[in-house]
């Protein structure tokens, strides 16, 4: 079953049997409207990008033996503080060359698809020249560094060292053996998505380095901006879409050549089908093109739909989106594997036509997740490689934020008078795994890709949904937009996000951030002792002005008035205010706050109506918070009160249990 059908199924069991107990209505979503802009200040002024690594590429698809044969000219500064004696090649192409590739040797399956190949593809380089006409493809390493098995990260010296601001030109030749579609890239029938299909330099670094690894299955990818002149040869029957804006066409002998050109962006991808039927329509100034199969209109309107909405939307948060075009494609179902992934102007979509009638919104979800990508991996292009919360994480939350704008509470689910939002979805997956690994782990130590969902994208989602709640969610929203604008076009890390939050929101939110996801933080809140006693006039010897006096206790005075107390406690690093609210027996509600700080804090009452029952964080504020069955405690029905506590727990069971 679809997963994020399985999450709204367990999601609404979980909001059944949470929300009565726990007598609170929880905190509305924000209202559906566009949000305000994030202001600019001198710290958030765009920047260009700085075009490092250039690529003229021409590619002749086979489409009968899913080959592609192609030559490749890149042009490279050094814009390093050092001399250069290496370049360093991803060929991506090859993690589905054999069994014992990295990506693929797995037991458990490969990638998030967790499907073997049946049919194996990869890249092969036929020759790499300097202009000079220097060959140096005899010379680079034949495999992955350390690993025999693996050839998607190969090393070729220089012959002479490349000095700083100094530029090269490189004319490859290479062809490609598709595989059928494990993940992302391959072919299914006559249908073609191909993605990291192209011979690729990593990413340099200021200080001289390349950024290169192998393709891990829990990874993706990292490299510099530049521009993009891509013609793509395929037989005339197939409609096309790739990244940039299509220029001049030519069609003979009953194939069709199509120019690309894509200026300012990192990667390149594109697909081509015969049984494609399309959509178009103009957003915010955006050229967008749905390409999906031929009598799937509806979830292809559910799609330009959801970048209706979600365009401006992130347009306003998070700096305009600077290119003409926008294309989305909707694999069909056999090719699903190929669905769900972010290219710069590209996007894959995916989802079987029915998912609309279930209630999920799967379509929007993947749609508007992907879109968000155009910023979280497009524009600010971190390395997802050793910091992947930076790009899942963040755009998670972007999605969740995006979702409850559009539908409210009913952002992931809604149907049957049920309704489930995005961010209880993140926060059953994320709760109770905080203390297995940092969610700031790098890909290639995330242990599994169960770890990989809950932390890098739930988590991080939950982490930045909590501060939102916390302190404020307009001033979160203006945060994150800071950061994407002062870091537009370039490569922060996570310090670099910090020190945002920290300007934009303060040190106690940068503080929750930075234990949250560097140091493996977590929180439970507990409501412990509760009691309430009828308040009776003091008895014993008490000094006076006139000497020592002796008070019996008597009969308490009408009408009564009663005293109680709740102790809190608060489990784990992470300290973020709470309100407690308290429950008294004729119905009354009053709340305290506490700052969060310390062990334990215990609140005081008093009233006309005796103490019965205390919940914390009765708006659900605190989404980290690990175990909210321990969240109430009550005087009253001690029986009943301890079914509820096993059912909670019972949820609590079995969503963690079906967790990614």
């Amino acid at each position: 079953m679809n997963r994020t059908l399985v999450d709204a199924v367990l999601g609404t069991a979980f909001c059944a049997l949470t929300w009565p107990v726990l007598f609170a209505t929880r905190a509305a979503p924000h209202a559906a409207t566009p949000a305000a802009a994030a202001s600019l200040s001198a710290h958030d002024a765009p920047s260009e990008p700085e075009k490092i690594a250039s690529y003229t590429i021409l590619a002749r698809l086979d489409a009968e033996q899913h080959r592609v044969q192609g030559s490749e000219v890149i042009r490279f500064q050094n814009a390093s503080s050092q001399p250069l004696t290496e370049l360093w090649f991803h060929l991506y192409l090859n993690a589905f060359k054999n069994d014992k590739t990295l990506f693929l040797r797995s037991p458990f399956g490969a990638g998030r698809s967790g499907e073997k190949a049946h049919e194996y593809g990869y890249v092969d380089v036929k020759h790499l020249r300097l202009a000079s006409g220097e060959e140096l493809w005899p010379n680079a390493d034949r495999h992955s560094p350390g690993d025999p098995d693996d050839e998607t990260d190969i090393r070729v010296p220089l012959p002479t060292p490349l000095a700083p601001g100094a530029r090269l030109e490189l004319s490859l030749e290479f062809e490609d053996k598709l595989p059928e579609i494990v993940e992302r890239t391959g072919y299914e029938g006559s249908f073609h998505m191909l993605g990291q299909w192209f011979p690729k330099l990593a990413k340099l670094e200021p200080d001289g380095h390349f950024a290169h690894f192998s393709f891990h299955p829990h990874s993706e990818f990292y490299a510099d901006f530049g521009d993009y002149d891509v013609t793509l040869d395929v037989p005339t029957r197939m409609t096309v879409g790739a990244t940039g804006v299509a220029g001049a066409t030519r069609s003979e002998a009953g194939r069709t050549t199509i120019a690309y050109r894509a200026e300012g962006v990192h990667d390149f991808a594109w697909t081509a089908w015969d049984h494609f039927a399309e959509a178009r329509s103009v957003v915010a100034g955006v050229d967008v093109r749905v390409l999906y199969p031929s009598g799937e209109e509806r979830s292809a309107e559910l799609e330009l739909d959801a970048v209706r909405f979600a365009l401006p939307h992130f347009n306003e948060l998070y700096g305009a989106y600077p290119y003409k075009t926008l294309t989305l494609v909707h694999p069909p179902d056999a090719a699903g594997n190929a669905g769900g992934m972010e290219y710069p102007t590209l996007i894959t979509t995916g989802g079987p036509w029915y998912t609309a009638l279930t209630g999920t919104r799967l379509l929007e979800d993947v749609t508007i997740h992907e879109l968000g990508h155009q910023w979280f991996y497009g524009l600010v292009a971190t390395n997802e490689h050793e910091f992947p919360f930076l790009d899942e994480g963040l755009n998670s939350y972007a999605e969740a934020e995006a979702l409850e704008a559009r539908f409210g509470s009913g952002s992931s689910f809604e149907a049957f008078g049920l309704s489930v939002s995005s961010s209880t979805i993140a926060r059953l997956f994320s709760a109770t795994r905080g203390g297995d690994q940092a969610v700031s782990s790098p890909a290639a130590e995330i242990t599994s890709f169960r770890n990989l969902g809950a932390l890098v994208y739930e988590r991080t989602a939950t982490t930045l949904l909590t501060v939102a709640r916390v302190y404020g969610e307009a001033q979160m929203r203006h945060a994150l937009g800071s950061y994407t604008r002062r870091f537009r076009f370039q490569h922060p890390t996570p310090r670099d996000f910090l020190n945002v939050m920290r300007r934009e929101l303060g040190a106690d939110a940068e503080k929750a951030l930075a234990s949250a996801l560097l140091e493996r933080g977590t929180v439970d809140y507990v409501a412990r002792d509760l009691s309430s006693v009828a308040a009776e006039p003091a008895a014993g010897i008490f000094d006076a002005p006139n000497g020592r006096e002796t008070r019996k206790r008597g009969p308490a005075p009408e009408p009564k008035k009663y005293q109680g107390r709740v102790v809190v406690c608060r489990h784990g690093a992470l300290e973020f205010p709470v309100e407690i609210e308290l429950l008294a027996e004729d119905g009354t509600r009053r709340r305290a706050g506490w700052d969060g700080r310390g062990a334990c804090h215990a609140v005081d009452y008093a009233g006309s109506s005796p103490l019965v029952a205390a919940l914390v964080d009765p708006d659900h504020r605190v989404l980290l918070d690990d175990d909210l069955s321990n969240n109430f405690v009550s005087t009253r029905s001690p029986q009943t009160s301890r079914l509820w506590e096993r059912a909670l727990y019972g949820a609590e069971l079995l969503v963690s249990g079906a967790a990614p």
